[in-house]
């Protein structure tokens, strides 16, 4: 394969990235590739890599949600609230997804019914979605001991954690809705440029709408996963995971100004964003430091973006 050949199929320079990178933690860490470590490593990944899919579309389409880590925060204190009010497992995930997925639809009119900007709107959510969670729960964390979530945060089946099934699941049904449905490509048009879809007769307002409350439903199923890994639900879970997730669609080459991006690159990114992460933990460097880490990758990302876009 030629150099320019690699250049031209992002996702063969984004796998390289991520291998080289786990080369050097090999060789600057001997614990890097131990067994119990790519085990946490893939449950690590699995919370960021799901709210990246989500935000893969949100971009895609020209947006942003950067409300995702409160809508993850409040679905998880709902679900928290109803195990202690001993409402049946299963009916306590089903809510916890739909206060996710509500709280996308109402993302998604006041971008589409308020035309406010997505970056406003989501902003807003945030806080909203924040300060209902410690509401909720006058800031205390509830602990979330049933086996079902216990099982789905912690066990394993054939060999794997049941977390990273939830993200090999979320990926496949994503990448094959935006790949080979209609829905799909009036997301990537939309994205191209949302004035001309208008003109081509594409109901624009109703997908966005679909589009949020998407990144909401996912939003929620990460809180879902959230709670079995804690076996608890505090308030302030989430706060900041909203950058890892942008972080990773922009490290997997989804371009920032929409249109344009494979939706299983995201995955990679976000394994690079948790093995970064992760790499930092062994070595023994200050937590502190990985937000300004994430910062420099976000502006480094969308700076090459840009070049690419010039480029064209």
């Amino acid at each position: 394969m030629t150099l320019d050949r690699i250049k031209s199929q992002p996702i063969v320079w984004i796998v390289l990235v991520a291998v080289l990178l786990a080369v050097l933690l090999s060789f600057a860490s001997p614990f890097f590739m131990t067994v119990g470590n790519m085990s946490n490593l893939s449950k690590q990944v699995s919370i960021v890599a799901i709210l990246a899919a989500g935000q893969a579309v949100v971009i895609i389409s020209g947006g942003i949600d950067l409300s995702v880590g409160s809508i993850l925060a409040l679905s998880a204190v709902v679900i928290g609230s109803l195990i202690q009010m001993d409402v049946a497992p299963f009916l306590a995930l089903l809510a916890g997804l739909a206060t996710g997925t509500f709280a996308g639809w109402i993302n998604g009119t006041v971008i589409t019914r308020g035309r406010i900007p997505p970056f406003i709107a989501t902003l807003g959510m945030m806080g909203i979605a924040r300060g209902m969670a410690l509401v909720i729960t006058e800031g205390v964390s509830h602990p979330v001991l049933v086996p079902l979530f216990l099982n789905i945060g912690n066990a394993k089946f054939l060999g794997l954690p049941i977390p990273l099934y939830f993200v090999v699941v979320t990926f496949v049904a994503i990448s094959v809705m935006m790949h080979m449905t209609v829905f799909g490509r009036h997301v990537y048009a939309i994205g191209g440029d949302e004035r001309v879809s208008r003109l081509e007769g594409i109901p624009v307002d109703r997908q966005k709408l679909k589009i949020y409350m998407l990144s909401g439903f996912l939003a929620a199923l990460a809180a879902v996963v959230m709670t079995g890994r804690l076996a608890a639900t505090p308030p302030s879970v989430g706060q900041g995971i909203e950058l890892q997730a942008i972080a990773a669609v922009i490290i997997g080459g989804i371009s920032f100004t929409g249109g344009r991006g494979i939706v299983v690159t995201g995955l990679v990114g976000a394994l690079i964003m948790a093995m970064i992460t992760n790499g930092l933990n062994i070595l023994g460097i200050s937590s502190f430091y990985q937000q300004v880490l994430i910062g420099m990758v976000i502006i480094v990302a969308v700076w090459l973006d840009n070049l690419k876009s010039e480029a064209r």
